[in-house]
């Protein structure tokens, strides 16, 4: 059975509405005589029969699998830097509060303890990762856990606070929609 094939049927198999993004690292013990390189070549083979589609660089989306429109960013990001602490804060927090007017549309902005990045996603959009020193434990209480999309959520002042440090524009703010939500 061709390598091609045998992951055909494990996404056939595997991928569902909550697991749709996948990446070499997920699937290599099912490939343990490939090595890494052959493995990124089998993403790519998948890539061109239309099986996957590449995400961004080493996240690819299986098509076949129900995905959550509008969320797959929040779920790639969460993906991709699994190993950090991160929330959504800044733009993304604030337009999702319906503190500011305009709704940043395919960008999302992530406060992580990881290092700065844009993380082009294609058609999907952009993933914009701001460095922060904040601890976890100095955040409790001020953010709160968003399972739909699967990540960390400033509260309506931390986002606003954030926006200060990264000397981010506040004119979009509506002031009165931030004193009804506090």
């Amino acid at each position: 059975m061709t390598g091609l094939r045998r992951l055909r049927g494990l996404l056939e198999d595997l991928a569902d509405a909550d697991h749709y993004l996948f990446g070499p690292a997920d699937l290599a013990p099912m490939f343990p005589e490939c090595s890494r390189a052959a493995l990124k070549m089998l993403f790519r083979r998948a890539v061109d029969d239309g099986l996957l589609v590449s995400v961004c660089r080493g996240m690819y989306l299986c098509k076949r699998a129900p995905w959550p429109r509008g969320l797959l960013l929040y779920h790639a990001a969460s993906k991709l830097r699994a190993d950090t602490f991160n929330y959504i804060s800044l733009e993304s927090a604030l337009s999702d509060a319906g503190i500011i007017s305009q709704v940043p549309l395919q960008w999302l902005t992530i406060m992580s303890g990881g290092r700065s990045a844009n993380i082009e996603c294609g058609n999907f959009g952009t993933i914009e990762f701001i460095h922060t020193g904040k601890l976890p434990a100095r955040l409790a209480g001020r953010v709160f856990h968003d399972t739909r999309c699967g990540l960390w959520r400033a509260s309506v002042p931390l986002a606003l606070e954030d926006m200060r440090a990264c000397k981010r524009p506040l004119d979009l703010v509506d002031w009165s929609a931030v004193d009804e939500s506090l």
